[in-house]
C-alpha cells in the first residue's frame, strides 16, 4: 500500500471541515442568503469562515452533488436554479417513495411507530408557532423520514435522504407551501389517521394529497424560471471548480 503525504489526523480534520463549510452554505442557500442563480465567491467566503479556499472549494463540489449548486466552466459554482418541470420531476419522485412507504408502513404499524410519529407532529406544531422557518422544514422532513424508517426499507429511506437535499431547496425556493405555518404541522394529522385506519387505500390517498398540496404551492410560487447568472466573468474571487 503507497504511503500518503498527508497524517490521518491531518485528513480527518480537512474532511470535517469540509463538512462544516457544507453545513454552513446549505443553510445559507436554506435561509435564503444566497439567492437561486447567484454565483459564489471563493474569496469572500473563505475570509467570512476564516478557512483557505480549498475546503470552500470541495465543499461546493459536495453540494453540487447534492442537488444544491451548479457549476459552470470557467464561471465557478451557483445556487441552483430549479424551473417548474424540475420541481415536478422531484415531487414526483417523493411521492413515489412516500406512497409505498406509507402503504408498507400501514401493514405493520407498531404502537412503537405510532407514538413516535405522534411525538413529531408535536413537535412539528411547536416549531410551527415560531419565526424559525428552517426549523419548520426540518421537522417536517423529519416526520416523514421517520414514516420511512418505519416502512421497514433501508434503501428506500438512503434514496430519500438523497432526495430530501434537493427538497429543502425546492420548498425553501417561496416564502411557504401552504397558506401558514400552522397548517404544514396540522395537515400531518391526515396521515397518522390514515395509518391508524390500517387501510392501504387511505394511506395512499391521504398522502398523494399531502405531497400533492405541497407540490402544488411550490410550482405554483415558482412557475418557470430562468437562470440569471448568464454574464460571463473570469474573476479570481468567483468560485472556481
Amino acid at each position: 500500500m503507497a504511503s500518503s503525504t498527508l497524517a490521518p489526523r491531518a485528513f480527518i480534520q480537512q474532511q470535517n471541515l469540509v463538512e462544516q463549510v457544507a453545513d454552513y452554505l446549505t443553510q445559507a442557500i436554506i435561509q435564503q442568503h444566497f439567492l437561486p442563480g447567484e454565483r459564489l465567491s471563493e474569496v469572500q467566503l473563505s475570509r467570512d469562515l476564516g478557512v483557505s479556499r480549498a475546503p470552500v472549494r470541495e465543499a461546493a463540489r459536495l453540494l453540487e452533488s447534492r442537488g444544491l449548486l451548479i457549476s459552470k466552466p470557467r464561471r465557478g459554482f451557483f445556487v441552483r436554479a430549479l424551473n417548474a418541470v424540475e420541481l415536478e420531476d422531484v415531487f414526483d419522485l417523493r411521492l413515489c417513495l412516500e406512497r409505498h412507504a406509507i402503504q408498507r408502513l400501514a401493514e405493520r404499524y407498531t404502537p412503537e411507530a405510532q407514538r413516535v410519529l405522534k411525538q413529531q407532529v408535536d413537535v412539528l406544531c411547536e416549531a410551527a408557532v415560531g419565526n424559525d422557518g428552517t426549523r419548520r422544514i426540518e421537522e417536517d422532513l423529519q416526520f416523514h423520514r421517520l414514516m420511512l424508517h418505519y416502512a421497514g426499507n433501508e434503501r428506500m429511506l438512503r434514496a430519500f435522504d438523497d432526495l430530501t437535499h434537493e427538497l429543502r431547496l425546492c420548498i425553501t425556493l417561496i416564502t411557504k407551501t401552504h397558506e401558514a405555518p400552522d397548517t404544514i404541522a396540522t395537515s400531518h394529522f391526515k396521515l397518522l389517521d390514515a395509518l391508524e385506519s390500517g387501510s392501504p387505500a387511505a394511506c395512499r390517498e391521504a398522502i398523494d394529497y399531502h405531497i400533492g398540496v405541497a407540490r402544488d404551492f411550490v410550482v405554483k410560487g415558482v412557475g418557470e424560471t430562468g437562470d440569471s447568472s448568464d454574464e460571463d466573468s473570469d474573476d479570481e474571487d468567483v468560485l472556481s471548480r
